[in-house]
């Protein structure tokens, strides 16, 4: 039986060229980076191409890119330093965030008893950026930290209108852009935005690194003490094979940019159509999703709700639910609690997410295995 992966906006397989220059730099630049012969040299100056690489599609400085094990650890990072050392006394979030920023607001929320405000969600799972703007006070010094794309219903936030809309209000702004980076064009020198995080394994890169973008002269503390790595910002030696392995995915998704947009579109495109056309009363949630995330709720009963999920992966496809299983019971996906009814929650919602290795004889196979259930 074939397998059939449709889950990449939980991970991406990584492309051939990805493990082949890991290969090469864990056999042959096994120095440390902070030696200073040539074998620890070699290890630095990979690290600091990879760098190079990275800020020269996101048109920044390569001094504003530091590398981190993750997402998550960078949005931790910045938001606790910023309310800690930066004076921050006020965040505004939405309920539709990942957990990794939700977890930490609430945490500084308790620890340092800040302000917390959260932006109303519409019912197309869109954030209503009249409340947004209603919320800030330039007399309050403020954090903004919103995701780019939703990393369940696909919807995205329009970067250049809430950079501007913080820049009025002297609102310092972090993004998570770990569903959008490496699949769309970001130019920070036209989008005035404090704070970036990224993970590579949602390009086609390695697990465990990712990097965050710190706007140049903002203040920041060390993450990590110990050595000087990261410009003394994170100590630890640095991984160089999963650095490399990073840019080399990032440098290929910015190089095949347009060409796999348009397959992948055009193949969400397709699964839609297909979904719609057998079955009645399907429904997508979040309007205008990004290219590589469409989130649907099936008009399936509720009792079938629980064994969707284990009947198509008896299958061999892999894709993932709106709603998490937790102690025996279906508990509502925080995302979509925020905009369905209390009779459609309780159905179930698929998020299928598509890369470039995708094909259109594997949604056919989905659709039939949908049809069976």
């Amino acid at each position: 039986m074939k397998k059939i992966y449709l889950d990449n906006a939980a991970t991406t397989p990584l492309r051939q060229e990805v493990i082949q220059t890991m290969l090469d730099v864990l056999q042959n630049d096994f120095g440390n980076p902070s030696s200073t012969h040539s074998f620890g040299r070699s290890s630095k100056s990979i690290i600091e191409t990879s760098r190079k690489t990275i800020a020269k599609y996101l048109n920044c400085s390569a001094q504003e890119i530091i590398f981190t094990s993750s997402a998550t650890e960078g949005t931790n990072w910045i938001l606790r330093e910023m309310v800690k050392n930066n004076g921050i006394q006020k965040i505004i979030t939405s309920k539709i965030e990942h957990h990794a920023t939700l977890y930490t607001v609430l945490n500084l929320q308790k620890e340092f008893g800040i302000e917390v405000e959260y932006i109303n969600v519409l019912p197309n799972g869109n954030l209503d950026l009249f409340d947004f703007e209603r919320k800030l006070d330039d007399k309050i010094p403020t954090l903004v930290t919103l995701m780019h794309v939703n990393n369940e219903i696909g919807t995205q936030l329009n970067l250049d209108t809430v950079a501007a809309i913080c820049q009025k209000y002297k609102a310092v702004f972090h993004c998570d852009t770990v569903q959008s980076i490496g699949k769309v064009a970001i130019d920070l020198q036209k989008i005035p935005l404090d704070f970036l995080v990224a993970s590579a394994h949602k390009f086609h890169g390695p697990k465990g690194i990712g990097f965050t973008f710190i706007r140049k002269n903002t203040p920041m503390q060390p993450m990590l003490y110990g050595g000087e790595q990261e410009k003394g910002l994170r100590a630890g030696t640095e991984a160089v094979h999963q650095i490399a392995g990073l840019a080399k995915a990032f440098e290929i998704s910015y190089e095949q940019l347009n060409e796999e947009t348009n397959y992948i579109s055009e193949l969400k495109s397709y699964c839609s159509t297909k979904l719609q056309a057998n079955f009645n009363g399907i429904i997508i949630n979040g309007e205008n999703s990004f290219y590589t995330i469409l989130n649907i709720l099936l008009p399936f009963s509720e009792e079938k709700t629980a064994l969707i999920l284990f009947n198509l992966d008896m299958k061999g496809i892999a894709v993932s639910r709106g709603s998490a299983c937790q102690s025996g019971s279906v508990k509502p996906s925080h995302v979509l609690a925020e905009f369905l009814s209390s009779d459609d929650i309780k159905k179930p919602s698929l998020r299928i997410s598509f890369s470039h290795y995708n094909t259109k004889e594997e949604i056919d196979v989905l659709i039939e295995s949908l049809k069976t259930i």
